[in-house]
């Protein structure tokens, strides 16, 4: 049955194929391609395998590996996206602080372009002109959209930008010989959780400001805590609530006062992009995260791309090496005396970086402002509706927010018992996600919603009576909730947490270890 054009809701039923684990669908023999043996007069003229590969770097066995045809092969992985949502099946808006915005399938085209596939990270630079060009130009569009000096595309993604800032701060005190005092770091509740990860994993002491009734953290606050010992401010500006915060420059100016350096964590820029500038802020860090911002899917957690900027005082300790030009042509610039050295290998992913920039040459300087303008339209025309759902509600105010809302299910949960996590297993039903918001859960039974520029009004409206259908049900039937999903291709996770190794595996053999180990000892015990 097709789509209620009246109610906005479809008649959705995902996939459901029970597909085995690719190793258990092996075949033993069979070959998705036959290669030839190379013949006599091949292998009289450049010898044996035994003698072209040195025996150091040559397997002992085979590697097991899944036997199966090519035929096989394409059944299985259409089956698994056929079990998966995402942006390009459906109203994606609940994807949250992932962001998962529509990216252009052109530039996929380009990303998988021989020209660009081929290409090899340790090729002679004459020979990789085209892509270093390109790394460049990027890095040129990123200094003016935040005024920075210079920046790294090296890092995998917004978390990992968030250890290169530490890193550099780390470094920074260490060459001005305070590396020993300076072992603070503030952040904010609602700035994102790996703001306080990276720097503790870099061994800093971690102080959080928590927000006052209007969702920001108080300037008063951090004016209490700053000393001699703090080495930097790293925070989210809009933080995780959408709401942007007026005082950030008067934020700035007080650690900078004792002498601590600034990070500035915009791996969502969606809302201002071109409107605002971590210059103007004072701003001494600040990373974009190309995967969001910029188009280039998040691909599930990598590949991705952090693109972090430093002011020019910090250039020196940048992750090496960067993409230069000298006015004639583009070279490898390893040349950072005081540099951190790598966070990942090379110069970052070649095939986000070429996305993010055919999204900005696409959209141009205006496209990009009339993007961010787009998000905040989007976000407070879901703001305005989702707050006259029933059991729902936006915390701290009733101001606009940026590009984002950290919403609240605790009205429906005091008077149906349906938790956040009921509703956004009930909303796959219907083909949507809902994000239920990163831990701590300051928000009681929260949820976000980010509505980025691709969306148009049809679909937000399609999520919106998705989010309506599934309040009603919560206040009239509340055991439809309790027993989703009907639709899905499986039912619900097992939520237990995955801090025991013993109960998980991340490999096919450690999960064959653990199963024939389980199985001797079922043996033993029979």
């Amino acid at each position: 049955m097709a789509m209620n054009m009246e109610t906005k809701l479809r008649n959705f039923h995902q996939a459901k194929w029970d597909e085995p684990i690719i190793f258990e669908l092996t075949s033993p023999g069979e070959r998705g391609i036959l290669i030839p043996e190379a013949e006599a007069k091949v292998v009289a003229e450049s010898g044996s395998l035994e003698t072209l590969v040195p025996a150091g770097i040559r397997r002992k066995k085979r590697p097991a590996l899944p036997e199966m045809s090519q035929m096989h092969v394409l059944r299985h992985f259409m089956r698994l996206s056929q079990m998966n949502m995402g942006a390009d099946f459906t109203v994606d808006v609940g994807q949250g602080t992932c962001t998962m915005k529509y990216s252009p399938k052109i530039n996929e085209r380009y990303a998988n372009h021989p020209k660009l596939t081929e290409l090899h990270p340790l090729q002679d630079e004459s020979t990789v002109q085209g892509m270093l060009e390109l790394t460049y130009n990027l890095e040129q569009y990123m200094k003016e959209l935040s005024g920075l000096e210079r920046f790294t595309f090296q890092p995998g993604g917004g978390s990992q930008a968030i250890l290169a800032m530490t890193s550099i701060c780390q470094a920074y005190f260490e060459s001005k010989g305070e590396g020993h005092k300076r072992d603070e770091i503030i952040t904010t509740i609602f700035s994102h959780p790996s703001d306080a990860a990276a720097a503790a994993v870099k061994g800093y002491k971690i102080i959080t400001l928590y927000q006052g009734e209007n969702g920001l953290p108080d300037l008063e606050a951090l004016k209490a805590v700053v000393s001699d010992r703090t080495a930097a401010l790293f925070i989210t500006n809009p933080e995780d609530t959408g709401i942007y915060n007026p005082e950030i420059e008067a934020f700035v100016q007080t650690v900078h006062e004792v002498g601590g350096l600034c990070g500035y964590d915009q791996a969502n820029l969606n809302g201002i992009i071109g409107i605002t500038r971590a210059k103007e802020a004072g701003f001494d860090m600040s990373f974009f995260n190309l995967h969001k911002t910029f188009s280039a899917p998040h691909g599930c957690g990598g590949p991705a791309g952090g693109a972090l900027g430093v002011s020019e005082e910090l250039v020196r300790f940048l992750p090496k090496p960067l993409a230069s030009f000298d006015g004639e042509k583009y070279y490898i610039d390893s040349d950072l005396k005081d540099s951190i050295g790598k966070v990942r290998n090379f110069m970052g992913v070649a095939p986000v970086i070429l996305k993010a920039y055919g999204w900005i040459r696409a959209v141009g300087a205006e496209g990009l402002v009339e993007a961010a303008r787009v998000a905040v339209l989007n976000n407070n025309y879901m703001l305005k509706h989702i707050r006259e759902i029933r059991g729902a509600d936006a915390s701290f105010g009733d101001g606009y927010r940026i590009e984002q809302v950290r919403y609240s299910w605790q009205q429906l949960y005091e008077d149906t018992g349906i938790t956040s996590e009921d509703v956004s297993i009930r909303m796959a039903d219907f083909g949507m996600h809902l994000w239920s918001s990163h831990h701590p859960f300051i928000v009681p039974q929260p949820f976000t919603i980010e509505p980025t520029e691709a969306y148009s009004k049809a679909e937000l409206d399609e999520y919106l009576a998705v989010l309506r259908q599934v309040s009603h049900e919560a206040y009239t039937n509340p055991k439809m909730l309790k027993n989703a999903p009907y639709n899905s291709c499986c039912h619900r996770v097992n939520n237990e947490p995955l801090d025991n190794p013993e109960k998980w595996a991340i490999t096919w053999r450690s999960y064959q270890n653990k199963w024939v180990k389980e199985e001797c000892v079922v043996e033993e015990l029979a």
